[in-house]
């Protein structure tokens, strides 16, 4: 009978922390219809786009969320491993808004404190969408992350599967929206 009141008790926390969860929401005023535009497509690697990071907005994250952190990725990249397009962490709790452009190298529309990981274009910055030609629709996933620390302690040239482990190591809820983008 124990056992019973164990599973019922855990099953009816689950079941509070996805509904919770669930009302964790992001956007971005700057996607339409799930499509990526020239402004968010990459400026090199054979694309000619303006490689500008789309403005979020995100609400309803957990009372106990002590910092967030940013993350674009393309899981249709043809590396075997997808491929890692921004990844932005310690960002304060009080904030729930990136604007257009926050991703551009030592942007100073970031939130104080907050840094910009290494990207798998080797840079510090946002990437855009750059999937080969003929690959078909890639997919780019942008989710926000709600984190029970202040800060995650990464040396400044931590790759992003490093990041994404901290991340994910002090994840409490994460809300995502998925763009599309081919060429």
């Amino acid at each position: 009978m124990k056992r019973v009141h164990q599973l019922l008790f855990t099953s009816c926390l689950l079941a509070s922390s996805v509904s919770y969860a669930q009302n964790f929401q992001v956007t971005s005023p700057d996607i339409k219809q799930g499509k990526l535009t020239e402004t968010q497509v990459f400026n090199g690697f054979g694309c000619t786009g303006q490689n500008t990071s789309p403005a979020l907005t995100w609400k309803n994250a957990p009372k106990d969320t002590k910092s967030f952190a940013v993350t674009v990725y393309d899981p249709d990249a043809p590396t075997g491993s997808g491929w890692w397009h921004w990844v932005v962490y310690n960002i304060p709790a009080d904030n729930q808004q990136l604007p257009t452009g926050a991703g551009s190298e030592n942007s100073n529309n970031l939130p104080s404190g907050a840094i910009q990981g290494r990207t798998d274009f080797g840079s510090h910055s946002f990437g855009g969408a750059c999937p080969p030609k003929g690959h078909g629709l890639h997919r780019y996933i942008f989710t926000v992350h709600a984190l029970k620390v202040d800060k995650l302690e990464l040396p400044a040239e931590a790759s992003a599967a490093m990041v994404g482990y901290m991340i994910n190591a002090n994840q409490i809820a994460k809300t995502s929206f998925t763009a599309k983008y081919g060429r």
